[in-house]
């Protein structure tokens, strides 16, 4: 039990960094424990006292000097107790050691699990004393193993999990892969202290910034604002109260250093850096791009800004499945609204009936075959009669031929008319 022992400190104080006292002070209360249930459990006042360095375990009991011993459990021989302390009396507390010749098999056998379980006990309170300030920090960790969809990482001296719901959808981990992970809480909960990590929160962003921009971390620069949607695309909104500070160009770096680094350790996800504005219009405008608006309108009480852009500029900016519009809304605060803008469709539409309504009046057509000849760029009667022939107005129109040509010299008939 003494070889043991030993090596059961040196390992915990060691590799665990649990304290030599602490285990010590566990042992001889588990070994106590113990001995309630043998014979010397039975004496009064009962101690076990473990050396630290040597492992020898001892049993004492604060026996009391009689000249007549009728409890053996509680008293001892006055001419006993004289060899241990020369000056002891009747009645005297007489500290007298009661090591039975087994007690160190009789210790290993029933007293291991409760030593071990206090060594436990003592490790979760040394992670929980550790870890209990430095829950939003960026430590580094090896993939242990897998506990269903969660992952276990080895942080050296202890374990911490990063649950599925803190997972990167799009990261793959294996065993031994060194990743880095954001510290979002240490929970003391009644299976004891868990270290709760995260690569998917928002925070590991703004602290692999705040690790990587030198402005950032003197506070020249300032986050104000994280929006991520985690494997595939980040908003971060910066800015600085010195005018000679670019708070852009401080985050991306020179040649785009700074940024990439950030990048590489998120795995390529895309991360957009903005200008962070008091005006609204002016944040939300940098915040969609590189989609190109063409009107905003703000509603401050309804904290709404309803945006709308031009066709080909709509899918830039919703963004795929919506997500730039989203991240958008999150960086903000604003409930962002973007549509289609229709006025140059409908200024169009407008011109088309207005030059069919033309023909209509002037050639005597239907209004259904004068939106056809507007649609092939036939639009007013000079066109008709100086660019087309017979032959092309039947085959836009499918009529006869004759019909083709007493239309064509209509057209040109009222268009000489009205230039003469």
């Amino acid at each position: 039990m003494t070889s043991e022992l030993i090596a059961l400190f040196e390992y915990y104080e060691k590799e665990k960094g649990i304290d030599r006292s602490t285990m010590v002070e566990a042992v001889e209360s588990a070994l106590l424990s113990a001995s309630r249930k043998s014979v010397i459990g039975k004496a009064r006042d009962l101690q076990v006292k473990i050396d630290p360095k040597k492992g020898d375990i001892k049993a004492f009991a604060m026996l009391i000097a009689a000249e007549e011993v009728n409890q053996p459990y509680d008293e001892i021989d006055i001419n006993l107790a004289r060899k241990i302390n020369p000056e002891a009396q009747v009645g005297d507390e007489v500290r007298v050691e009661v090591t039975p010749k087994d007690f160190g098999r009789i210790a290993a056998q029933t007293a291991k699990q409760a030593i071990m379980q206090r060594l436990r006990q003592a490790e979760k309170a040394m992670i929980y004393d550790e870890f209990k300030d430095r829950a939003g920090e960026i430590v580094s960790g090896t993939v242990r193993r897998f506990e269903k969809s969660d992952v276990i990482l080895d942080l050296g001296k202890f374990e911490g999990v990063m649950p599925s719901r803190e997972r990167v959808n799009t990261e793959e981990y294996n065993v031994g892969d060194r990743i880095r992970a954001y510290v979002v809480a240490v929970d003391n909960g009644s299976r004891g202290p868990e270290i709760i990590l995260s690569r998917s929160h928002p925070n590991f962003v703004r602290r692999l910034f705040e690790s990587e921009v030198s402005e950032i971390a003197d506070h020249t620069v300032e986050i104000r604002s994280i929006a991520r949607e985690a494997g595939y695309r980040t908003k971060i909104a910066v800015h600085s109260d010195d005018d000679k500070v670019d708070p852009v160009g401080a985050c991306v770096g020179l040649r785009g250093a700074r940024v990439k680094n950030i990048v590489r350790e998120l795995n390529n996800e895309k991360v957009d850096i903005i200008r962070w504005s008091d005006n609204v219009r002016e944040f939300v405008t940098d915040a969609l791009k590189p989609a190109q608006i063409r009107s905003i309108q703000i509603n401050e009480d309804e904290k709404k800004i309803s945006i709308t852009v031009d066709e080909e500029e709509l899918s830039k900016a919703i963004g795929r499945r919506g997500q730039n519009v989203r991240l958008t809304n999150k960086l903000v605060g604003w409930d962002v609204q973007v549509d289609k803008d229709e006025s140059a469709h409908e200024a169009f539409e407008a011109r088309v009936t207005e030059a069919a309504s033309h023909l209509v009046g002037s050639l005597e057509i239907s209004e259904e075959m004068a939106n056809v000849l507007v649609t092939s760029g036939l639009v007013n009667l000079e066109m008709i009669a100086t660019e087309a022939d017979p032959e092309v107005i039947a085959d836009i129109l499918e009529i006869s031929a004759e019909e083709a040509a007493e239309m064509h010299q209509k057209a040109k008939d009222k268009y000489e008319a009205s230039t003469a």
